[in-house]
């Protein structure tokens, strides 16, 4: 079976699906500010009345059971007596916060018709009210959330699949779990998964993790509408209040893969992904969550939304820097790196000292574009940086990274190292480069030569050096300390819109 096709062309620009912004007027703003005054300490009230019931009741389902019967569904008394009260609770934590009304579209699918739920898009905690019409269906959550309180007790309630995204024993033990369950043939109770794995602002659906699809059983996919005047309940939403909010569940029909699908669990997600994209009326993207970076992937790489690159250019603009300055700033910072006696590593402070700004403070959110730690790497910011200024050529810009990064100086590079200098150009880590090492190679050697040749002429990796390696003036504007990217989005340093 042939991959799905969503209707949108291969070339169309997609909305940015991590940024979610409501306008409001004067008299939405004075409206929210005296209905939240009112209504979220009546609402928080309640809902944390109905949290406090539910935990100690939650943790009697198991109670007294040994770690044996743990590991076995929920059978008998404990099921039938406990599972209503929680279940009339949970609906009424969601009443409470405003959802008076659940509007169900189409029939859920029982155990056997489809093993597991698929619901997007994701857009925030809100979500989880499709557990009621679903009736508490058996979740997947971080095993970090069993410490916190009223929370760890009802994933223990749900018997959960848990799984520590740091621990990757942990992946392989949920991995197992999950296949094990969805294949019982009903001895497990009926899952539910965002196989978005994150919240999203719902103008597009990014890809779908894999999770749910290796098991290669039938699936129910179903939409999440909210259809209200303020678009109030997503992820990044701040400001007003409503009096109600307005939910719509869409269960589509039982989506039984083929048999090329059930032994490629990321055809078969992909495929559930266009199918549920096209129902929405919203893009298909490729578009992940890796390491708190939104990126899309391209053979494998990783190509960031927000170019870590790109803001720094508009935050040395907005400092005052121009043109010189800034390319006096990128030969002290390539001159530090060739000399190996300091290190290409710096904190803040230094930094700020090597790029010539006055405030540390804007040298310490550039570090923070490309590093998670106080200190940054002086050749990922130069080699991201320096094709934007025009101030070097692709080629003289790939020779010096070469040169840099092929450690043994054998004129060829290992794929850790193309990892590295990937890394280094893009601005954010790259994991995958397989594909483009073996594109770029000829009987193991990927040379300088070869690779300048995939960047640029290679169907799929030009897209990097036409989207990331371009002086700014080919890519887009600067304008006013605004950087305007291929994809019409608007970037300054404080704030982004569409």
């Amino acid at each position: 079976m042939e991959r799905i096709d969503d209707g949108y062309s291969a070339t169309q620009e997609y909305p940015h699906p991590f940024i979610h912004k409501v306008k409001l007027t004067r008299a939405q703003r004075i409206r929210g500010i005296i209905l939240g005054s009112i209504l979220f300490p009546i609402r928080v009230t309640l809902a944390g009345v109905c949290f406090l019931i539910m935990w100690p009741i939650a943790r009697l389902r198991l109670a007294g059971l040994s770690e044996e019967e743990r590991s076995k569904p929920v059978e008998g008394w404990r099921r039938w007596f406990y599972h209503p009260i929680i279940w009339l609770l949970s609906r009424a934590v969601f009443f409470s916060l405003g959802f008076y009304w659940v509007k169900v579209k189409g029939r859920r699918a029982n155990l056997k018709e489809a093993p597991v739920l698929v619901v997007a898009p994701h857009s925030g905690f809100l979500d989880m009210l499709v557990l009621c019409p679903a009736q508490l269906a058996t979740v997947v959550s971080r095993s970090e959330n069993t410490s916190l309180p009223v929370i760890g007790a009802l994933l223990e309630f749900n018997q959960s699949v848990l799984v520590s995204r740091k621990d990757p024993e942990s992946r392989k033990k949920a991995v197992a779990q999950l296949n094990e369950r969805l294949t019982s043939d009903g001895y497990w109770p009926q899952m539910l998964m965002f196989p978005e794995g994150t919240t999203t602002n719902g103008s597009a659906l990014i890809k779908f993790k894999p999770g749910a699809f290796l098991a290669g059983v039938p699936v129910q996919p179903v939409l999440l509408h909210y259809p209200n005047k303020l678009d109030t309940v997503r992820w990044t939403y701040k400001g007003t209040a409503c009096v109600y909010l307005f939910i719509v569940l869409q269960f589509l029909p039982v989506y039984n893969p083929s048999q090329e699908e059930k032994k490629d669990p990321n055809l078969y997600a992909d495929n559930v992904q266009k199918l549920m994209a096209r129902a929405l009326g919203v893009p298909a993207t490729d578009y992940v969550m890796e390491g708190g970076v939104p990126v899309s992937k391209v053979g494998g790489l990783s190509l960031p939304l927000e170019s870590p690159a790109r803001e720094t250019v508009t935050l040395l603009h907005k400092s005052g820097l121009g043109a010189h300055e800034v390319q006096a700033a990128l030969d002290r910072m390539i001159d530090r790196c060739c000399s190996g006696a300091q290190g290409a590593k710096v904190i803040a402070e230094e930094l700020a000292s090597i790029l010539g700004l006055s405030h540390q403070q804007t040298a310490a959110h550039i570090c923070s574009l490309y590093s998670k730690d106080h200190s940054v790497d002086l050749r990922h910011i130069y080699f991201s940086v320096a094709p934007l200024t025009g101030c070097v050529d692709l080629k003289t810009l790939l020779h010096s990274a070469f040169t840099m990064f092929n450690r043994e100086g054998r004129g060829s590079l290992s794929e850790r190292e193309l990892s590295d200098l990937m890394e280094a150009l893009l601005g954010v880590p790259q994991h995958r480069v397989a594909e483009l090492y073996a594109a770029a190679s000829d009987r193991s050697r990927l040379t300088e030569e070869s690779l300048l040749r995939v960047l640029t002429a290679h169907p799929t990796f030009q897209k990097v050096t036409k989207e990331y390696l371009r002086p700014e003036e080919a890519a887009g504007t600067l304008s006013n300390g605004r950087y305007v990217n291929n994809n019409g989005s608007v970037y300054s340093n404080s704030k982004k819109s569409e």
